[in-house]
């Protein structure tokens, strides 16, 4: 076996990170409580400079680099990816900073795990092999794990927690079980070594790679949060500080969502008519349970849980019309990184809105936002607008670029199922928005003083504006998200 020397400089950004991870956690142990700030601004000068760095391999790496004996690649695909995971980082930090100071939830701990999360989900857009897909994806996992038990005196968040674990390591099981059958069969764990070994036929061992799929993509279905394997994600949403919650429902989406495309595009293309169907059946499942269950919810947190699963479904609309359409797997990226966009700032009102022992969480707690901080209920306005894909913001170019992609690859029906649920999901979207703005506040609630730093309302202001602007003008994201996903 021939050793050659890895390029290390395609992985800079993560093994700068990791440094920085390090220090900063060596600096934090040593800080007294006043001083705890600096935790923060170090861990977002970090995710700028790491930004920076894989903004630079942008232009330096103009075609797929596989580095690292096959394990690790550096592609359109993966930069993008890695750019959208640290932004989305970066935001949740910003609106995290002072909901966990309010709480007194360990700050320091808190970016940390966070940090060590962005790790594990940069690792994850690169990685080129089984191996490195489940590092990466088993570092996110359980700093996730760790981030919802952080609210120590919550027995929620507790309970949360320990559903979120006994369920990803159930997911984490499936996955290796699914990855041990394919390493039997193709004698590899690579992502390239696998696809074509794969393409040169089955020898005989169809029903073998067909069940090794079907655990994988149970494994990975998990992450995203869609139906069947979707019951985690309502009682972790709610119970989990919202904090978290923001960070769980934005950058893992992405991350997720790359590897999927590596494992079913790159490495089983032959095997699209398997997973196709089962892409189907759970994405048909996850817009129906999803939109459905949300109109039920009377807690906004357990609303945008179960929109987050219909979401997911939709996300797996472009991945069914991939292969026979040449827009599908573009559209599914912006599609989820518009959701994330849009999720991230949902969820950051509501943690604005929360302050210490009060969670305002009900959606009766949003009567009358308007008359309350008419600027906070416009951007939850512009959000509610675009999750219900309503024009002119992102989310309906959004959802139109996926029935579009559809449409092209003859799934008339599906786009149709789609065009149904996403009408029946704008209702509970529009229903926030006619209790912030056509219902009369509680008297409580009126003495409930909104007071917001300048620099995170600053942050919620880009989110909404981002959602309406990405609308107007959205060809710039969508024809860098053809470009990395061509």
């Amino acid at each position: 076996m021939n050793f050659t020397t890895p390029i290390f400089s395609a992985a800079l950004p993560e093994i700068f990170l990791l440094c920085m991870a390090s220090a900063i956690l060596l600096i934090d142990v040593c800080l007294k409580e006043r001083y705890q700030n600096i935790t923060y601004i170090l861990v977002q000068v970090t995710l700028v400079a790491t930004f920076l760095l894989v903004l630079s391999e942008y232009k330096e790496y103009p075609h797929p680099l596989v580095t690292f004996s096959g394990h690790y690649a550096v592609d359109k695909m993966a930069i993008l990816t890695k750019l959208f995971v640290l932004v989305a980082s970066f935001f949740a930090f910003v609106y995290a900073r002072q909901y966990i100071k309010d709480r007194h939830i360990l700050r320091g701990e808190y970016y940390m795990l966070g940090l060590f999360a962005v790790i594990g989900m940069l690792i994850m857009a690169s990685a080129y092999s089984f191996l490195t897909i489940y590092l990466g994806l088993e570092l996110l996992s359980l700093s996730l794990y760790a981030m919802v038990a952080l609210q120590k005196d919550s027995a929620v968040a507790s309970e949360a927690a320990m559903k979120y674990f006994v369920m990803g390591a159930l997911a984490s099981g499936l996955l290796l079980y699914g990855i041990s059958m394919l390493y039997g069969v193709t004698g590899s764990i690579e992502i390239s070594t696998i696809g074509s070994f794969l393409s040169n036929g089955l020898h005989g061992q169809d029903k073998v790679v067909m069940l090794a799929l079907i655990f994988i993509l149970s494994g990975l279905l998990f992450k995203l949060g869609a139906v069947p394997f979707h019951m985690w994600v309502p009682d972790v949403y709610d119970g989990a500080p919202t904090s978290v919650t923001l960070f769980i429902a934005s950058a893992p989406k992405i991350a997720s969502f790359c590897i999927l495309m590596r494992i079913l595009v790159e490495a089983t293309p032959v095997m699209s008519g398997m997973w196709t169907a089962i892409l189907i059946a759970a994405s048909v499942l996850s817009m129906f349970s999803g939109n459905l269950l949300a109109i039920a919810q009377t807690n906004i947190k357990r609303m945008l849980a179960y929109s987050s699963i219909a979401h997911m479904g939709y996300t797996l609309l472009g991945v069914i019309a991939g292969p026979h359409s040449t827009t599908g797997y573009s559209a599914a990226m912006f599609y989820v990184a518009t959701y994330v966009i849009v999720a991230a700032g949902a969820f950051a009102i509501i943690a604005l809105l929360s302050k210490q022992g009060i969670e305002l969480d009900q959606l009766e707690d949003y009567r009358g936002l308007n008359a309350r901080n008419p600027w906070l209920a416009f951007m939850m306005l512009l959000l509610m607008f675009s999750m219900a894909g309503i024009p002119p913001t992102v989310g309906f170019f959004a959802k139109l670029g996926l029935l579009e992609a559809l449409v092209e690859a003859h799934y008339v029906w599906l786009a149709a199922f789609a065009l149904l649920f996403a009408i029946i999901g704008a209702y509970y979207y529009l229903r926030i928005v006619m209790l912030m703005y056509f219902e009369e506040p509680r008297e409580e609630l009126m003495k409930h003083h909104i007071a917001v730093a300048p620099g995170i309302m600053a942050a919620v202001t880009l989110n909404g504006v981002a959602a309406l602007g990405l609308g107007l003008l959205p060809s710039s994201l969508i024809d860098i998200c053809r470009i990395s996903l061509g």
